[in-house]
C-alpha cells in the first residue's frame, strides 16, 4: 500500500539498500511510446552514488534490466518490470547499529511499526530506494517530452548560501556542468567549498532544490483535494530527507498584498496568459499554462562522522557512532529524484486529463 504511487501511470518500487536489488513495477504507461534507454541510464548516472568528492563513496553503477513491457524499443501497454542490481554492500558497516537506534533516521519507527527492522543501510527507509524511483521517472519524462512538456531542477541553496537569481535569467541546463548541480558558475564554487569544509569536519548540510516545469497544458489537476500542487508536494515530501515544500510565491508570498501577488490576466497572440507567476503556474489546484515552479527543502543528512547519544532496543542509553559511507550533502544528487517524482506526477495528470471531457475520452 505505502509502497505505490500514482492512479492511472502507477509505480510500485520493492528492494532495500543492501539486498539484492531494487526494482520497480510501472503500470499504465500507455503502448506505442518509443523509449530512448540510453536516456534512462543517463537519468541513472546522475543519481547514483560514488559520482564526485562531495558524495557518498559507495560505487554503484545502478546499471538497470528492463524485465517486461517494452518490445522492439516501444511500450507494450503491459506492466514494466525494471531491476537494478546492488553491487556494492557492506552490511558489516552497520553491525555496530544491529540493536541501536540511530538518531533523526527511520530505525526507531520502522521497529515500532513493524516490530522488526533492517538495520543494513536503513534497509527500505534508505534513500537507496529513489533509485527505483528515478528509473521510473525516467520513462515519465520521455512521455511527456513527447508532448513539448520539460522539467529541470537544479540546487539553489546549500546551508545559509543561497543563489538569488531568478531562474528566468539562468541557463538552467549549466546545472550539469558542475558537481553540485547549481546553474551559476560562482555560486556552485562557493557551495561545493562548503560541503567539503564540512565533509572534513565530519559532519552533514542541508539545501534547497528548485524545480521548472515549462509548458504544461492547462486543466491538468482536480479540484478540491486531489489539486496539482498538492500531488506535488505529496510527491516532494515522500523523498527521503525532505522538510518542506513550497510552490509559487510560496512564504514570501505573505509578505505581498493582494493588488502585489494577483496575475493580471492578458491574451497574447490568441492565448491567455499571466503578467506574472505568483501563483505557480497553479490555481484552484489546475494548472493555468504558466510555469510551474517549486522549491524542496532537505534536512542535513542524519548519519553523521560522529559520536551521538542514543538509545538500543532494551531502551538502555548507547553511544551511536558514525561509520560507513554518507553523503555529506544529499542536494547534489536529490536533483534527478526531484525531477523524477514531478514527473510521475504530471504523467498521471496528464492521463487522468482525458478522462474530464466527453470528447476526449
Amino acid at each position: 500500500m505505502g509502497n505505490s504511487f500514482g492512479r492511472l501511470f502507477r509505480i510500485t518500487t520493492f528492494g532495500e539498500s543492501h539486498g539484492k536489488a531494487l526494482g520497480v513495477i510501472i503500470d499504465g504507461c500507455p503502448a506505442g511510446l518509443e523509449l530512448d534507454l540510453d536516456k534512462i541510464r543517463e537519468e541513472m548516472q546522475r543519481r547514483k552514488p560514488g559520482q564526485s568528492k562531495i558524495t557518498t563513496q559507495r560505487k554503484e553503477e545502478d546499471d538497470i534490466e528492463i524485465l517486461s513491457g517494452i518490445f522492439e524499443g516501444k511500450t507494450t501497454g503491459t506492466p514494466i518490470g525494471i531491476v537494478i542490481p546492488n553491487a556494492d554492500q557492506k552490511s558489516k558497516d552497520y553491525s555496530h547499529i544491529a540493536d541501536k537506534f540511530r538518531p533523526s533516521h527511520a530505525d526507531y519507527t520502522y521497529f515500532e511499526k513493524f516490530g522488526i527492522r533492517d538495520y543494513r543501510g536503513g534497509g527500505r527507509s534508505s534513500a537507496r530506494e529513489t533509485a527505483a524511483r528515478v528509473a521510473a521517472g525516467a520513462i515519465a519524462k520521455q512521455f511527456l517530452a513527447a508532448k513539448g512538456i520539460s522539467i529541470q531542477a537544479y540546487v539553489s541553496q546549500v546551508g545559509d548560501l543561497s543563489m538569488q537569481i531568478p531562474y528566468q535569467e539562468l541557463d538552467l541546463s549549466k546545472a550539469e556542468e558542475n558537481i553540485v548541480r547549481c546553474p551559476d558558475p560562482a555560486t556552485a564554487e562557493q557551495m561545493i567549498a562548503l560541503i567539503d569544509s564540512v565533509r572534513l569536519d565530519r559532519d552533514t548540510i542541508g539545501g534547497v532544490v528548485s524545480c521548472v516545469i515549462k509548458n504544461t497544458p492547462t486543466g491538468l489537476g482536480e479540484p478540491v483535494f486531489d489539486r496539482l500542487h498538492a500531488e506535488l508536494g505529496k510527491a516532494m515530501l515522500s523523498i527521503n530527507a525532505v522538510k518542506g515544500f513550497e510552490y509559487g510565491s510560496g512564504f514570501e508570498g505573505v509578505k505581498m498584498r493582494g493588488s502585489q501577488h494577483n496575475d493580471a490576466m492578458v491574451k497574447e497572440e490568441g492565448k491567455i496568459k499571466t503578467r506574472t507567476n505568483h501563483s505557480g503556474g497553479i490555481q484552484g489546484g489546475i494548472s493555468n499554462g504558466e510555469d510551474i515552479y517549486f522549491r524542496v527543502a532537505f534536512k542535513p543528512v542524519a548519519t553523521i562522522m560522529q559520536d551521538q547519544d542514543s538509545i538500543n532496543e532494551a531502551g538502555e542509553a548507547v553511544t551511536v557512532s558514525g561509520k560507513g559511507r554518507h553523503d555529506p550533502c544529499v542536494v547534489p544528487r536529490a536533483v534527478p529524484i526531484v525531477e523524477a517524482m514531478a514527473a510521475l506526477v504530471l504523467a498521471d495528470y496528464l492521463l487522468l486529463s482525458k478522462t474530464n471531457k466527453l470528447e476526449e475520452i
